[in-house]
């Protein structure tokens, strides 16, 4: 069932896949933390008792984040081979999988941003509004610090997510180790290569999960 010989040989494909998907992982993580985050910290400054209140805003964004989060990936993916195909140039390829991954990834992290400031007391935030901090002394010195460690957890979940969704994308040609199970494992019957796929994913998912408890863990001062 598993050839050895057959893995050893197919070493530099997997290597190469590997390696894709790793590029399209690294890149929708860092565009879902420069726009997921800031996201996550408006929709809740924006809620209602907040101190930057405001209810047209924080729908706005919040239908729009929903709006995102209810189409299935293999359909956004699809829906945004346009959007793709205009800034990258081509919709094959981990670089252009990488623009419906950032998409999907986005409002995603948002939302577990503005869940893990929800759990912040809210006298911390009452009490640094009483001796007159401004509102961008609150996020920084308050916020971001109080929540980092749910917020780390949050990253470590999203990064598992967006390893599961590219995997995904190889059924259009995304690259990475998806697009090598689908052509061999499942096109051509290759249980080696299916089998290793497989391994590969689920220790590459067990790994960000151990590194990111261990994170959370260091940075938790409460």
């Amino acid at each position: 069932m598993f050839d050895v010989a057959h893995f050893v040989s197919m070493i530099p494909d997997i290597g190469k896949s590997f390696r894709e998907t790793l590029l399209m992982i690294s890149i929708s993580t860092a565009a879902s933390l420069l726009i997921g985050l800031p996201l996550g910290v408006l929709l809740f400054v924006t809620e209602k008792g907040m101190f930057w209140g405001n209810r047209f805003i924080h729908s706005v964004f919040g239908f729009s984040i929903n709006l995102v989060r209810s189409i299935p990936y293999i359909i956004l993916l699809v829906a945004l081979f346009p959007l793709t195909k205009l800034l990258v140039g081509s919709t094959i390829g981990p670089i252009a999988a990488s623009v419906s991954l950032s998409i999907a990834a986005i409002p995603f992290f948002a939302r577990i941003v503005q869940t893990s400031m929800r759990e912040i007391d809210p006298g911390i935030i009452e009490a640094t509004i009483a001796v007159g901090a401004s509102p961008w002394m609150i996020i920084k010195d308050v916020l971001l610090p109080e929540a980092r460690s749910s917020i780390i957890q949050g990253v470590t979940l999203t990064i598992i997510s967006l390893v599961a969704y590219s995997a995904m994308a190889g059924v259009v040609g995304g690259g990475g180790i998806g697009d090598l199970a689908i052509r061999f494992g499942y096109y051509r019957y290759d249980n080696t290569i299916m089998i290793s796929t497989v391994a590969i994913l689920v220790i590459l998912v067990a790994l960000i999960q151990i590194s990111g408890d261990l994170i959370a863990r260091k940075v938790d001062k409460r």
